[in-house]
């Protein structure tokens, strides 16, 4: 006997706390799903209130308008697909995040979180309980186990769901990007498969939710391991996967795989996406940047308009009295490529003022980083005078290595509503913009080839003082980088460290700058999470710290 099941994926991108609008969503992909004459609906987890609410589940009225929701959601199945439903319900005074199993204009079963997240990015302990190990659930009279997204990466619930006779497994899930993401996914997944025998259907959200960028890649993969559908990256999709049972075994017979993304185009789109999802769940009609002729403030121009289109962004030019022609022209030549508006603001009058203001404070005293901190604070309050008197959004352009060290400047070029760029280190910067200029992928809004050479090839410089490179005061970025991957990213004792070939002077120093930077990192900006180790949700060191790792002589 042939049993036959139409499974859809919709992959779908939520706003946290805009029930109406994400239930709009879920009607629309239910409407497709039927027409198309699927059995079953799948949603990404908590896709009612999106993922993840924090503490927003700590409200009662949420919790209950969630309710209220689904109740009403239930109504649309009575004569459609059966709908995976997920959302946070509570059960007997204590909450969980469920998965509700909608048909027949009924919820008739519901299946509570085995595994809750308590690391890196996820607190889920915090506000939600355990569920019991579940058991499958009959759907269209086939036994289906729902594992809800962290149930996948532990062993135990696929391999229990399997002992109790399920015969497939359908996974919800809220799993944020990380360079790293989709080969763990398949490497976890592969595993529980392995061990439970049972094809899996992956259904992941897509979209920007403050740091976290959720890149979607939902699939399906049968009991021996093969991917038969790969829905694509940092998009919405809808696919229905066709699974027939025969001899016993289920197979499936979609075939859309689509090409992976490298790992350049994975992390530009991340960016893009975040960024782009901020400014617009936000509620935000255009940014605005410091464009300083550097490589860092052209990236986040880029990525900008690349999310958000050139009539969208607008770049200013604020040169001091140090700021060189080559920056000057290079400003002006990538907005002009980029199609942004731009203008000119310089700030001399703005540096003079202040320092007639501090004279009698400031006189026998020697210019230092005082100084140069002025001329970026000023800049600060140009760009935030220009945001809150038309209105848009500040995009601050610091990347990863200079957060670390602390070479960025508290309420000046840290000044802003988010950072695309905030996870990136300079190296990588390097990278991903000559990656841009020989690329032009589909669907993003930017020109060939946004960034001028010239602004890729010179020295790095902050322009604060005469004839200043940022090679003044840190190692070369590769060095650098090298140090504060091995810090951040790796955790390495400075023993591997330094094995790598570097100065126990120079180590020490880093790790001393990291650590005391810590209190301005609290004070940035959100920005897209790229690598797994992001500054805020991540790594969350106390700013009061004594303790260093000793670095011997």
């Amino acid at each position: 006997m042939t049993h036959t099941l139409k499974i859809a994926s919709a992959q779908l991108n939520p706003t946290v706390g805009d029930l109406a609008g994400n239930m709009a969503k879920a009607r629309d992909a239910y409407a497709r799903a039927k027409d198309e004459g699927a059995d079953i609906l799948v949603l990404p987890e908590l896709f009612v209130i999106g993922y993840p609410p924090e503490d927003l589940v700590l409200k009662p009225a949420a919790v209950a308008d969630c309710r209220v929701e689904a109740l009403e959601f239930a109504k649309i199945t009575k004569n459609g697909p059966a709908v995976i439903f997920s959302t946070p319900w509570m059960y007997r005074n204590k909450l969980y995040s469920a998965v509700l199993v909608m048909r027949d204009g009924k919820i008739t079963d519901k299946r509570f979180k085995h595994r809750l997240p308590n690391y890196g990015v996820f607190d889920e302990i915090r506000v939600f309980k355990s569920g019991p190990l579940p058991k499958p659930v009959e759907i269209c009279g086939v036994p289906i186990g729902l594992p809800i997204c962290e149930d996948i990466w532990h062993a135990g619930v696929a391999k229990h769901l399997a002992d109790h006779g399920a015969e497939i497994l359908i996974s919800p899930n809220g799993s944020p990007y990380r360079r790293t993401a989709r080969d763990e996914r398949l490497h976890v997944v592969h595993d529980r498969i392995e061990r439970a025998g049972l094809p899996l259907v992956y259904v992941n959200q897509v979209g920007g939710q403050d740091e976290l960028v959720f890149d979607g890649s939902s699939f399906s993969m049968t009991a021996d391991d093969k991917i038969r559908q790969f829905l694509p990256s940092f998009e919405e999709a809808f696919e229905i996967a066709t699974w027939t049972k025969s001899s016993g075994e289920w197979s499936c017979k979609s075939e859309t795989n689509l090409p992976q993304l490298d790992q350049m185009e994975a992390d530009w789109r991340a960016m893009c996406l975040g960024l782009g999802d901020y400014v617009n769940k936000n509620g935000f009609k255009q940014i605005i940047l410091g464009m300083s002729g550097g490589v860092d403030s052209a990236m986040a121009a880029a990525i900008a308009v690349d999310a958000l289109g050139p009539e969208r962004v607008w770049c200013v030019m604020m040169p001091s009295k140090y700021t060189s022609n080559d920056s000057l022209e290079d400003a002006k030549a990538c907005a002009e490529r980029l199609g942004c508006k731009y203008d000119i603001i310089a700030i001399p009058p703005a540096v003079e003022a202040f320092g007639d203001m501090l004279f009698g404070h400031f006189e026998d005293t020697t210019s230092d980083t005082t100084e140069e901190n002025i001329q970026s604070r000023i800049r600060a309050v140009t760009l935030m005078a220009l945001s809150n008197k038309f209105g848009p959004m500040v995009v601050t352009t610091g990347n990863k290595s200079e957060m670390a060290v602390g070479y960025a400047t508290l309420y000046g070029d840290m000044c802003g509503g988010f950072n695309p760029l905030k996870d990136v280190y300079k190296t990588e910067v390097y990278d991903l913009v000559r990656w841009r200029n020989d690329n032009h992928p589909e669907g993003l809004l930017g020109p060939a080839s946004p960034i001028p050479n010239r602004i890729i090839t010179k020295a790095p410089s902050a322009e604060l003082r005469p004839d200043q490179t940022d090679q003044d005061s840190l190692p070369e970025y590769a060095v650098l980088d090298d140090i504060l991957y091995g810090l951040i990213e790796q955790e390495l004792p400075v023993e591997e460290i330094l094995a790598r070939g570097h100065k126990p002077e120079t180590v020490r120093r880093i790790q001393h700058l990291l650590h005391i930077a810590e209190y301005k990192r609290r004070q940035a900006p959100p920005g897209v999470k790229i690598g797994n180790r992001n500054f805020g949700r991540d790594r969350r060191y106390p700013i009061t710290n004594k303790y260093r790792d000793k670095v011997p002589d």
